[in-house]
């Protein structure tokens, strides 16, 4: 019985971990390039409760990491300046608030109280050699450009970097739909990808899947621990019988 036990509560930690990721993304639902995330699972053998006849191990079942889809999400139109939807694999670099440079699919960009393109939270969005992007407003409108060059005064006063990662699962997500890159994770200059001026990148997220699959996971648990309560009953009857004997 003690193996059971084992088995059915390493199954409802990954369900309820697996809870926590589906409810999170349902609450991204409408974050502006938020990517949907499932578990990955894994089975781990591991030796069993009491070594006696049948089978000197068991799998048990353990969280091995999480898949996030990298889809594009549909293209909303704002109308707003400087709202910017990418169309292509890549991601804009911005800078936090250490100075490290992350990567991320929301173009909701603003400009900062010193004239810097900023993203909606404030971290500064960098140009293509990594510098902060000034905008005079005194200069009249900005344009963004399909390639990334943003025209004010039919001059080119800084161009958009969009970097692409060969090996997206290595990167580390950091919270606020953005991440970082890695020694297994290093970012390059992208060359096929379009800018949308006035548009933003709503989340992948599907939430009648993501409902769906909040209910079956509910099922699971309960599932679960029903064979545990079972296999506890079991265990108690043994014992009971045992004590008569």
């Amino acid at each position: 019985m003690e193996n059971a036990l084992m088995i059915g509560l390493s199954r409802q930690l990954t369900l309820r971990r697996e809870m926590d990721i589906t409810a999170n993304n349902i609450a991204n639902a409408n974050t502006p390039g938020f990517h949907v995330e499932s578990l990955l699972l894994r089975s781990e053998a591991a030796s069993t409760a009491r070594s006696q006849d049948g089978p000197q191990d068991l799998q048990y079942v353990d969280a091995w990491g999480i898949g996030r889809d990298f889809r594009e999400g549909t293209l909303e139109f704002t109308g707003r300046q400087l709202d910017v939807a990418l169309e292509g694999d890549g991601f804009f670099q911005v800078e936090a608030a250490n100075g490290d440079a992350l990567y991320t699919r929301d173009g909701r960009f603003t400009i900062d109280g010193e004239g810097r393109l900023a993203a909606s939270d404030g971290a500064l969005v960098l140009d293509d050699l990594g510098a902060p992007i000034l905008i005079d407003p005194a200069q009249g409108p900005v344009m963004i450009s399909e390639d990334g060059a943003l025209v004010q005064n039919n001059a080119e006063i800084a161009r958009l970097a969009i970097y692409t990662f060969e090996n997206l699962g290595a990167l580390a997500k950091t919270g606020s739909g953005r991440y970082a890159a890695s020694e297994d994770a290093p970012a390059d200059l992208a060359a096929d990808f379009q800018l949308r001026q006035g548009y933003v990148e709503s989340s992948n997220v599907q939430p009648i899947l993501e409902l769906t699959r909040m209910i079956e996971t509910m099922r699971a648990y309960e599932s679960v621990s029903r064979f545990i309560s079972q296999g506890e009953e079991l265990s108690r009857k043994a014992i009971e019988r045992l004590g008569r004997v």
